[in-house]
């Protein structure tokens, strides 16, 4: 209206009272929520404590001998190397279904090399992680160039793997005492020592140095901080200037080479070269991350967490096995334990939105 005079501006003068959180903000859910985001392997460890006291006392004394804990460590060792390799690809939103026969081609690269063909083992173990290496370099350039889902591109190598290693062994075992006797070597990781009545082997010292060295790289290196970024969200990653593919190719050249080592410690578990084993393996090593906590979306998870995904899995078999349960009813337990798991990381996803 003509004449009319604009409203005076309001100013609100600025209050000195302190702002008070919501309601919503001192809730016992916010303190999970903080928990559980500084802590994520905080469940695992739990379900680990309550798992080891529980056995005990079913079991007896007998469960929490030296011996027997150490037995427990000693079976999980391979499953906890590969489990390190198949971190690194499902931190990226990713997954590896060829793993096992990887680590399994490996090892019978090794043990033809070495044993049937008269290589020196040096040689051909240095073979062996190059072709671990070539492995992993086939599942990042169907991952990253084909733009393969993961899923899909090592499903067909986990097939391509494993008919290999049976065509390059011929389905043979390569017996331990050839093995003993040609290529000493390739056993070593099955050796070590005893401390008191504990029995340390050269692998397990091995798996504790290759997770210090995995987990310096992820968290003390530019290239672990882009492959947690790139697991939780690449399309920001992107454009902050990450090169996504190449985070990728590198996450499963490296995979593929820690295959190589599993299958270096594995000869030395079991002391021959066996290419009908490690069938499971592929999903034992899935199981030990996410029974530890890393989250199948990527972007969360930790080394530490797939070592307590193991040690779970390898209490659990060890306990119910020395309570006389049947095997059948063991893989129940693991199939409950994985569900668990995924719901509590479904939980913690929603507690952090």
């Amino acid at each position: 209206m003509a004449g009319t005079r604009p409203p005076p501006n309001i100013c609100v003068a600025p209050s000195n009272e302190p702002d008070f959180p919501s309601f919503s903000d001192t809730r016992p859910l916010r303190h999970l929520r903080l928990i559980l985001q500084s802590f994520p392997s905080i469940v695992s460890v739990t379900v680990l404590i309550i798992s080891i006291i529980v056995f005990g006392i079913i079991i007896g004394p007998h469960f929490f001998t030296p011996f027997n804990l150490s037995l427990v460590l000693q079976q999980v060792t391979v499953i906890s190397v590969l489990g390190a390799a198949q971190t690194l690809v499902i931190l990226t939103a990713g997954i590896d279904l060829s793993v096992g026969a990887l680590m399994v081609l490996c090892s019978v690269v090794m043990g033809v090399l070495a044993v049937d063909m008269g290589w020196p083992p040096i040689l051909a173990i240095v073979m062996a992680f190059f072709a671990g290496a070539a492995g992993g370099a086939i599942n990042g350039i169907l991952a990253t160039l084909a733009k393969l889902p993961p899923f899909i591109a090592t499903l067909g190598t986990w097939n391509v793997f494993l008919a290999l290693e049976l065509w390059y062994s011929g389905s043979q075992t390569i017996v331990s005492q050839n093995i003993f006797t040609q290529a000493p070597i390739l056993q070593f990781f099955g050796n070590g020592t005893n401390i008191g009545a504990v029995r340390v082997t050269w692998g397990e010292l091995l798996l504790f140095a290759l997770f210090g060295i995995l987990w310096f790289f992820l968290n003390r290196t530019a290239w672990g901080r882009h492959v947690y970024a790139v697991g939780d969200d690449p399309d920001a990653s992107r454009l902050a200037g990450i090169s996504v593919d190449r985070v990728l190719f590198s996450v499963y050249v490296v995979a593929g080479v820690i295959c190589a080592v599993a299958g270096w410690v594995l000869i030395g578990r079991i002391g021959s070269v066996t290419p009908q084993e490690g069938q499971t393996s592929n999903l034992d090593s899935i199981t030990a991350v996410v029974i530890g906590g890393t989250s199948l979306f990527g972007g969360r998870g930790s080394l530490f967490a797939t070592l307590i995904g193991a040690l779970i899995v390898g209490v659990f078999e060890n306990g119910l096995a020395l309570a006389g349960v049947d095997a059948l009813w063991q893989n129940f337990a693991i199939g409950l334990l994985i569900v668990f798991a995924v719901i509590m990381d479904q939980q913690i996803r929603k507690l952090s939105i």
